[in-house]
């Protein structure tokens, strides 16, 4: 499908929804009917070697459809919804030049909403202030880092979990760079860029559903190399410690290797946490605008999902060819009554 008459608008699609609801295999039928790639928004799969517990496509699943922004990065490096942003905003004017529309597939909230929304400029990362905080939070505690934040920013305090440490930091070290709460940066910035004319579709399907098909996909993960994966990350020196080895299945089958609970505890907590995740994740997605949500079940073929996905897109690039710019995203901006 070419973009080329409507290229000035910079459309792009955005396919989203939570862990397991089966975004991958529609959307590689969808980027077939568009003649276009995947672009991931997936803050795991971006690591390399890490393959069975991020639900990376394998290569027979993504027949032949190309599959961009993931293996971006080794498991020990630094990596955050900028580099995303960055990485994907090049991608995109690849595609444009090609005269392709950019298909965004993924469940992270935070990478999908600074690719459509802007990014919010909170100062960039002191190695020095982080590095120091990181050393109060092992001899001090968890909990003392996020009583300083419930002092200096209560209302980013209130979002987070207290053992969000990563977030934590990142929150203590923007107060200290800016003298500002991170809060209030994103009070101010509103996240109301438009670089885009963009099209959000949610896949959701009933919640008993969503968790079966969690739960079979974990079982799927640990009986084709999931244990193997995790070990051989760990023989290769990327720590327990590390970011990306927190990341859900990876945190749990480490515990499982390090001897701290059962082979049967490691499954259940697995199981428990990316069920929690999910519920997580379609709480962020409620509370973005513009989303149109597309429900589906078991019972549905693929095909047809398909069909209703495509009949959107259809739809919205009509709109872009036939409406002046500024209406086309002030009706954008209204869909989200619909979530």
């Amino acid at each position: 499908m070419s973009i080329h008459s409507i290229r000035h608008h910079r459309p792009v699609i955005v396919l989203l929804g939570p862990t397991a609801v089966g975004k991958s295999r529609v959307a590689v039928q969808v980027a077939k009917r568009l003649g276009t790639e995947v672009l991931a928004a997936d803050s795991r799969q971006v690591y390399r070697g890490m393959d069975i517990g991020t639900d990376k496509p394998t290569e027979e699943e993504r027949q032949g459809i190309a599959h961009r922004l993931i293996d971006l990065a080794d498991p020990d490096q630094p990596f955050n919804a900028g580099r995303y942003r960055q990485a994907a905003l090049s991608e995109i004017d690849r595609l444009y030049e090609a005269g392709r529309l950019p298909l965004i597939v993924g469940g992270t909230g935070l990478y999908i909403r600074t690719l459509v929304r802007g990014l919010c400029p909170a100062p960039q990362s002191d190695p020095e202030i982080r590095a120091e905080l990181a050393r109060l939070s092992r001899e001090q505690g968890r909990d003392r880092l996020y009583a300083e934040l419930v002092r200096v920013d209560p209302d980013t305090a209130a979002r987070l979990h207290p053992n969000d440490e990563a977030k934590i930091l990142r929150a203590l070290e923007v107060h200290r760079l800016s003298g500002l709460p991170l809060s209030a940066l994103h009070r101010e910035h509103a996240f109301q860029d438009r670089p885009f004319a963009a099209l959000l579709l949610g896949l959701r399907r009933p919640k008993e559903e969503l968790y079966r098909r969690i739960e079979d996909r974990i079982d799927w993960q640990l009986a084709h190399g999931m244990v193997e994966e995790t070990r051989a990350l760990l023989t290769r020196g990327y720590g327990r410690g590390l970011g990306s080895m927190k990341g859900l299945g990876y945190r749990q089958v480490a515990a499982y290797v390090a001897g701290e609970y059962d082979y049967d505890e490691m499954v259940r907590r697995f199981k428990r946490d990316t069920r929690r995740f999910a519920k997580r994740q379609l709480t962020w997605f409620r509370k973005e605008l513009g989303i149109e949500w597309i429900a589906t079940e078991e019972t549905e073929p693929l095909e047809h999902t398909v069909d209703r996905v495509v009949e959107r897109i259809e739809r919205f690039l009509g709109a872009l060819a036939g409406r002046p710019e500024n209406a086309v995203l002030q009706q954008q901006a209204r869909v989200g009554e619909s979530v």
